[in-house]
């Protein structure tokens, strides 16, 4: 596996079309892969994240199989005269590294839903974003312990988890559209099945892993995802 860091200069025209569409960015990350086993694999699939860590700052995060090739997007919404225009780092050793018991800070961007009928009448259900934080947290809680992990405590004995970038998002695919809800967490884990942690690096979290959802990063816990 290999993690890539790749910096959007979001004053270019087609920066902005990719990031207002998760499904243009979609397109852009999948195009960095010319064979198929390097975007997917059985155990393990391409995930990406946008993240702002500071005013006009943006940097686009990739997990995949196969080292990405990504000169396609430095010339559409990079920094084409930067000397890092992007780096990848290789991913496995990190992975193998992890143990039940350790603590890492972490950072994920999901698509926290659950499954409902739009009405009485419907026959057939359909997923819903949750749009309150307080359901958006419990969203988490449910799926943490079958993904390896459980949440530290602060002093009152709320999660260490803190939410932003909470937003309900319309873009257009095909000739349809798409809206999707999402949220970022930011928080304090400690792994509690290595294994089941793993995969949930590899695979990701929750639904929408095309539209930038789903990947979770760690960090030394005493600094930020």
């Amino acid at each position: 596996m290999f993690l890539t860091r790749f910096q959007i200069n979001p004053a270019r025209r087609n920066a902005r079309k990719l990031l207002s569409s998760p499904h243009a960015m979609h397109a852009a990350v999948r195009a960095g892969f010319a064979a198929a086993e390097d975007y997917e694999r059985a155990g393990s699939r391409t995930l990406w994240r946008l993240d702002t860590p500071a005013t006009a700052t943006v940097h686009l995060y990739i997990v995949s199989p196969g080292r990405p090739d990504l000169a396609h997007l430095v010339e559409q919404a990079g920094w084409p005269t930067s000397d890092e225009v992007w780096v990848t780092r290789d991913y496995d050793g990190l992975i193998g590294s992890l143990r039940s018991d350790q603590e890492w800070a972490f950072r994920l961007t999901a698509n926290p839903t659950h499954s409902g009928r739009k009405n009485a009448e419907a026959k057939e259900t359909q997923r819903f974003g949750y749009l309150r934080e307080h359901e958006q947290i419990a969203w988490l809680l449910a799926r943490a312990d079958r993904h390896g992990f459980t949440l530290t405590s602060q002093h009152d004995g709320r999660p260490n988890l803190r939410l932003h970038r909470r937003q309900t998002q319309t873009f257009k695919r095909g000739m349809g559209a798409v809206t999707l809800t999402t949220a970022t967490f930011d928080g304090i884990l400690r792994i509690t099945d290595a294994d089941a942690f793993r995969r949930a690096l590899t695979g990701g979290i929750g639904h929408a892993k095309a539209y930038g959802c789903g990947l979770l990063t760690l960090a030394p816990a005493q600094a930020a995802p």
